[in-house]
């Protein structure tokens, strides 16, 4: 007899929990590929708020806060119009969303061509030359052929796209007309369930488990909230009396008179022998159960729960800010590896229709976060502080040209929007490029030069070298007189003579020279307060006898912290922008005085020590 091996396997198997066998409830699960056919992700999109909102946040997130583009004005204004006539945001919206939905969607580019079989030209487009956006989705537009080609523009993508199109007509679409969003994408082409060729997943096909887990859970609470309360009651011989159907219809009608008692005041009439019981079900935990269902579809979905919800963080010194920092960045993320490549050859075509024929033109993703007012001003005054920098000059040379930075400053400051009206207010008074002085002015300013330069000179004697002292920093307003003939129509009396903006008056002594250079002359030795803006009459002083008129003036509010930051005093915790009308007692009554809203010519800056009078 031959010899038997008997082989074992050391493992642990229960035949009464089943552990260790294919009914293990530990078992490692098992993945099946199940593809959801179109109508089921219509009643899904259509019927359930989950599914809705997990295909449309993102694709909206994306489009919401579109982009800036950057070039020229007359530029931007004629790419914008272009967008706004052939509502490209609205197009690429829609198409996202039925992209994300049906795993695939295209906005074709109509120009009009006889055979949209051929790739588009881009270098044909002229002005106006794209006529229409339309969007199709995949049921419609099935992808051709593969290309497999390594050397070919379309490598692994549709070499074609054919539209079902009216009495059973096919139109063939080369894929350069189209801007294509396609989903999710699948894991691989050649083994993928799906059945539509050359397109992607739906975003629904991974995250309905769940959704599907998130909504039985909601519907079994809710089932469960109709059952909280039971009311049972005991009687008598029931089962042996049931088969009697007179018994059945006097006990029908017996407990409707008894629930009809208790429901108008509150008491239930029951025999002596019967007895009465209320059981109530406890829902303690159910809502964080519920929402743990919920933050699973969340991370499903790569949607923060405070966007799924709609709803605010919970817990103690929860903010959200990193969860949505993070679905920002991922916005950020899809705009710039799914949306631009995608809409490359539509940005083109758009520029071309737009009669902008410019390499340099281009344009970024606006940010999603919503800034606050604070925010803004501190990213204003850095931005200038930078733009000052890049003025200041060295060995006597300009870093950069204080043409070139104005031009600049002003077309962020635009696209910021931090300066409501400021491009109206540039075409009034044009850019600091344009600006040619007159006669007058070259000679106003060669003087106002002189002037400055023999100040420095007597301030450099009056100084020591430079030794600290007190400081008194001014500006005349050259336009006084325009100034003092508003004033008098206004009613005041006793008008101060020398019309001036005090910019510093530090008690403190400090080095004159540590002061700087200010940078935001008019390149004529002055400083134009344009028309418009912010005025105010106030009173200023211990008893109000001081009557200024206030305005907003960046420049001076600048120079003046520069001066602190170099060491100078100021007696008014916050520095406002002024020039004092009159000290005269009475006057007009300021709040019927209709401020003076010309612009204001100030005169070069002069240093003087601090005098007591």
């Amino acid at each position: 007899m031959g010899n038997v091996f008997a082989f074992a396997r050391d493992s642990l198997t229960s035949l009464v929990s089943r552990m260790g066998t294919d009914r293990d409830k530990a078992a490692t699960t098992f993945y099946a590929s199940t593809v959801l056919s179109d109508e089921q992700l219509i009643a899904a999109y259509s019927t359930a708020w989950l599914p809705r909102k997990i295909v449309d946040i993102p694709a909206l997130d994306a489009c919401r806060k579109w982009r800036d583009w950057q070039a020229k004005k007359p530029q931007i204004e004629a790419i914008e119009e272009e967008e706004k006539r052939l509502n490209v945001k609205g197009k690429i919206l829609e198409a996202a969303k039925k992209g994300r939905l049906f795993g695939g969607a295209a906005v074709y580019i109509g120009t009009g061509d006889a055979n949209p079989a051929e790739p588009l030209d881009v270098e044909r487009i002229k002005k106006g030359g794209v006529r229409y956006l339309n969007v199709i989705t995949r049921r419609r537009l099935n992808a051709g052929e593969i290309d497999r080609n390594p050397e070919s523009e379309w490598f692994g993508k549709p070499m074609n796209y054919t539209l079902a199109g009216n009495n059973g007509q096919q139109i063939t679409i080369h894929p350069s007309r189209l801007v294509l969003f396609s989903g999710a994408m699948p894991a691989d082409d050649e083994i993928s369930t799906n059945v539509w060729q050359g397109w992607g997943d739906s975003v629904l096909q991974s995250t309905l488990d769940a959704i599907k887990n998130a909504d039985s859970t909601a519907g079994n609470i809710a089932s469960l909230v109709f059952e909280a309360k039971i009311d049972i009651i005991r009687i008598p011989n029931f089962m042996a009396s049931l088969g009697q159907a007179e018994y059945r219809n006097k006990l029908l009608e017996r407990y409707a008179l008894a629930n009809t008692a208790k429901g108008i005041n509150g008491t239930l009439l029951l025999d002596k022998e019967e007895e009465y019981e209320t059981k109530t079900a406890q829902l303690t935990g159910l809502p964080d159960v519920l929402m743990t269902f919920l933050q699973i579809v969340a991370g499903a979905a790569d949607i923060p729960v405070t966007r799924l919800l709609g709803q605010s963080p919970a817990g103690l010194n929860s903010t959200g800010t990193a969860d949505m920092k993070n679905y920002h960045d991922r916005i950020q993320s899809m705009q710039e590896l799914e949306f631009q490549p995608a809409m490359v050859r539509l940005d083109e075509c758009l520029e071309r229709s737009a009669d902008v024929r410019d390499p340099d033109v281009h344009y970024r993703w606006a940010p999603l976060e919503q800034m606050s007012e604070k925010e803004r001003a501190d990213i204003f005054k850095i931005t200038a502080d930078a733009a000052r920098q890049l003025v200041g000059t060295t060995a006597g040379q300009e870093i950069v040209p204080r043409e070139a930075v104005s031009d600049a400053l002003v077309n962020r400051l635009v696209e910021d929007g931090v300066l409501p009206g400021l491009d109206a207010a540039i075409e009034e008074y044009g850019k600091l490029s344009e600006q040619e002085p007159s006669e007058e002015e070259l000679a106003a300013a060669t003087a106002a030069q002189e002037a400055k330069t023999a100040n420095v000179a007597q301030m450099s004697a009056e100084t020591n070298d430079a030794a600290p002292r007190t400081l008194y920093v001014r500006r005349d307003v050259l336009n006084a007189s325009e100034v003092i003939k508003w004033a008098e129509g206004q009613g005041f009396t006793d008008i101060v003579p020398d019309l001036h903006v005090t910019i510093t008056y530090s008690r403190t002594p400090v080095d004159w020279m540590k002061m700087g250079d200010n940078w935001s002359d008019n390149g004529k030795g002055g400083l134009t307060i344009p028309a418009g803006g912010p005025r105010l009459m106030e009173a200023f002083g211990d008893n109000g006898e001081a009557k200024v008129l206030s305005f907003a003036s960046s420049a001076l509010s600048w120079r003046h912290e520069d001066m602190k930051r170099n060491g100078a005093s100021s007696d008014r915790e916050d520095y406002q922008p002024h020039v004092t009308i009159s000290y005269a007692a009475g006057g007009p009554d300021l709040s019927s005085v209709e401020p003076y809203r010309g612009k204001i010519e100030l005169g070069p800056e002069i240093f003087e020590e601090l005098r007591e009078d």
